[in-house]
């Protein structure tokens, strides 16, 4: 097995459980989320029946009948000499819950494709005879996608040389790329929390021990947390979305950008800075962007055009130092061999229009966050609601620890959402929900009514959501 899961930790991550179902079902469901959530790894092994009935407070029985329909479920099994283990779920992408026809699914913070997409496709696609000439198995990237992606980063104020430039299968592949090649198992890895799960993941993957900093909507980062992490556990790496972060929708001040700069520099951390949403401004174009000043062997930046251009063009890339991208070439066939050259066709007429794209992205963006904060804060005037200038989400705020609770409960509705916990590096969260944005405005509205009216239930439906559980946080 894989790795075990006390009986306090399990009891932590199902947060508020109870329901007006049974409580054994109620209990099977919320282990059940945490598998589909991936905050539960396959082939974990469960607590033993009684440890985790006393932990919970309940018979031994429930836990029991719980565990019960879990297997019936295909959620876990009984394994001779080792309890009950979660099993791999058949699914494409873990945490995610295929859509029925009909249902709202914000699972994933995509915005539909940019609207001259198509013929961007269609220009490529008259050239297919070239194309189809190369070899198609091009481990560094075409020379012209690079060169255009150099001269964009040139611009901002930070020259660079196409050969500081690696196309990769968009940005998640970027990241697995850096994780299999730059950590060791044991390796400590900062990174903020809440964070992009899938970042979290690969950096799992790789053997890593993640150290959480916290970042809030409201307040930014923790540097006093900050300081500390890298003084004391040294990180290898430490991965970083500074611009409109995901899923809260902060971007860093100069003064964060700075500590974290030089705290890296002086323990030897190489930042990873994911800027796959530093271009989603609304109310402004741009992002900071960040650390331009940097020395390239401390500073990797990650970008792709999944989330400008459309979720489905797989085409993303790594910019540092010429070294660094030798290893990450010499790495890079374990995993895949190659970005396809139709793909990084396309995207490298797009790079030539970004700006146009970027314009029309602010305008769709901003309409669909005035709509969901507009019909949240009128809905649920309990809920702290966020003002964000840019990115693909509200990290919104609810007043008790019932953000998974709620995801359950929706997802019957016809609505798809990733519960708080999703994004926390080590636990907790469960007081948040992400909710994107990049839906239509009507999608969007009726997703926060549908939200409304469970709410109220849901909240009535945890009888041990007491005040110490409804204080606010701060």
């Amino acid at each position: 097995m894989d790795a075990k899961i006390s009986a306090r930790a399990l009891t932590a991550a199902i947060g508020g459980w109870r329901s007006r179902d049974p409580a054994y079902e109620a209990l099977a469901d919320a282990v059940r989320l945490l598998c589909m959530d991936n905050r539960i790894a396959p082939r974990t092994v469960l607590p033993a029946e009684r440890e985790l009935a006393q932990a919970l407070g309940v018979s031994r029985s429930t836990v029991a009948a719980a565990y019960r329909s879990l297997r019936e479920s295909g959620h876990i099994a009984s394994v001779r000499g080792s309890g009950s283990v979660t099993l791999p779920l058949m699914r494409d992408d873990p945490g995610l819950t295929s859509a029925a026809e009909g249902a709202i699914d914000l699972q994933q913070a995509s915005p539909p494709a940019w609207p001259g997409l198509a013929g961007v496709i269609g220009e490529a696609v008259t050239g297919a005879a070239a194309i189809v000439r190369r070899s198609g198995y091009d481990m560094v990237g075409d020379a012209r996608l690079r060169r255009g992606i150099a001269e964009r980063y040139a611009a901002r104020g930070l020259p660079t040389h196409p050969d500081q430039i690696l196309i990769t299968n968009g940005a998640q592949s970027a990241i697995h790329l850096l994780a299999r090649t730059l950590v060791s198992r044991g390796d400590r890895v900062l990174l903020e929390t809440p964070t992009y799960p899938h970042a979290a993941d690969a950096f799992r993957r790789a053997g890593a021990r993640l150290v959480g900093v916290p970042v809030t909507t409201g307040e930014g980062w923790d540097l006093d947390r900050a300081v500390q992490a890298f003084g004391r556990t040294m990180p290898n790496l430490a991965y970083l979305m500074p611009d409109y972060q995901n899923p809260t929708g902060r971007s860093m001040s100069d003064g964060e950008r700075a500590t974290f700069l030089r705290e890296a520099e002086r323990v030897g951390t190489t930042l990873i800075v994911d800027e796959t949403t530093a271009d989603l401004g609304i109310d402004t174009l741009t992002g900071e962007r960040s650390f331009r000043a940097a020395d390239p062997a401390h500073v990797v930046r990650i970008g792709s055009v999944g989330k400008t251009v459309w979720g489905g063009l797989r085409v993303g890339w790594i910019r540092g130092e010429v070294a660094l991208l030798r290893r990450l070439v010499a790495a890079r066939p374990v995993g895949d061999l190659g970005t396809p050259e139709l793909e990084q066709d396309i995207a490298r007429r797009l790079v030539t229009r970004m700006d146009e794209i970027v314009a029309q992205r602010a305008h769709v963006l901003g309409v669909g966050r005035d709509a969901l904060v507009e019909t949240l804060r009128e809905e649920l005037p309990e809920w702290a609601v966020p003002s964000v200038h840019g990115g693909v989400s509200l990290w919104v705020e609810l007043d008790a620890p019932l953000s998974s609770a709620l995801v359950l409960d929706v997802r019957a509705r016809g609505l798809l959402l990733s519960a708080g916990p999703r994004f926390s590096v080590d636990g907790g969260h469960d007081r948040h929900l992400r909710i994107p944005f990049t839906a239509s405005p009507d999608t969007l509205r009726r997703a926060a009514r549908i939200l409304a009216d469970r709410w109220p239930d849901v909240r009535r439906s945890a009888p041990h959501v007491g005040a110490a559980a409804l204080a606010p946080v701060v």
